[in-house]
């Protein structure tokens, strides 16, 4: 049976590295399940493989589509799925890297179907978020799927909207919906595990966005500024930039001060967001 070999940790932690390695010691090529190095406009802020490590092992879901171009974690397992097929022809073993959960779980052991809602149900959904905040669309979803409401995390207004989406669109639960049972995967899946201690790790967290502020991170921020509306864009690295600008009211080059306001602004989120995966790898273990 065919195999794939998952490299997870947190952010920061050398996944990137340890996946090409293994794809050289097992000549076979990368499979990513970073949600946001799919696309072509985000590089320094994502951590995007840099063209030598792309050369030392060919890579899939890299800079792939655009920011404009919708996609989902649904689209997403059906594309991976199609590709490690073809990969399987010529490799016994694909290695798989990526820090986005939900996408690693999509993969290793697939997804609920759930339906896409009306663009009119999503629109006012959205509308409901950004103008009355994430507390309107907890009091909706504490109606209609009490079970999920007490497990989700309730500071995150994406994914308590496609529960809702889910809920009014099928008519039922979000809960019920996605216990539905999953598909059987063919092929073998192991797991590596890159564990820093956390000292390490914020070390390795603020190393890494000064290199980013130093490669250019404030001028691909401000390309991408415009699009800043986009949930791909809503990410860790961009929308500290685009709160400033928008408190300056447009993209002006940043002082030395505000530059260092801002990359430590980045260095305290990603850290966050690290800490966050880790309580996930925990109980994944």
């Amino acid at each position: 049976m065919p195999r794939i070999i998952i490299v997870m940790g947190p952010t920061a932690s050398g996944k990137t590295a340890r996946a090409i390695e293994l794809a050289q010691e097992l000549d076979t090529e990368v499979l990513s399940c970073d949600s946001r190095q799919f696309y072509s406009e985000l590089d320094i802020g994502v951590a995007r493989p840099s063209a030598e490590e792309l050369a030392a092992a060919k890579h899939h879901f890299i800079a792939c589509r655009s920011v404009q171009d919708p996609y989902n974690v649904f689209t997403y397992e059906q594309d991976a799925l199609a590709c490690l097929e073809k990969l399987f022809e010529r490799h016994d073993t694909v290695v798989v890297v990526g820090g986005s959960g939900l996408y690693i779980d999509a993969l290793r052991n697939g997804i609920a179907l759930l339906p896409d809602p009306t663009p009119e149900l999503r629109q006012e959904l959205q509308r409901k978020l950004k103008e009355e905040g994430v507390e309107s669309l907890r009091a909706m979803l504490r109606v209609m799927d009490p079970e999920y409401y007490a497990k989700v995390d309730l500071a995150n207004g994406v994914r308590i909207q496609r529960a809702l989406e889910v809920c009014i669109t099928s008519g039922r639960t979000y809960t019920e919906m996605i216990s539905q049972p999953l598909p059987q995967r063919p092929f073998a899946v192991e797991t590596v595990v890159i564990e820093r201690e956390r000292e390490t790790l914020r070390e390795r967290i603020n190393l890494r966005v000064d290199q980013m502020m130093a490669q250019g991170l404030e001028t691909e921020a401000r390309r991408v500024y415009p699009l800043r509306h986009l949930t791909p864009l809503n990410t860790v690295g961009y929308k500290e930039f685009f709160e400033l600008w928008d408190e300056m009211g447009s993209p002006l080059p940043l002082s030395s001060v505000q530059q260092q306001q801002v990359a430590d602004a980045i260095k305290l989120n990603t850290w966050h967001y690290a800490k966050k995966q880790l309580t996930w790898l925990k109980k994944k273990k």
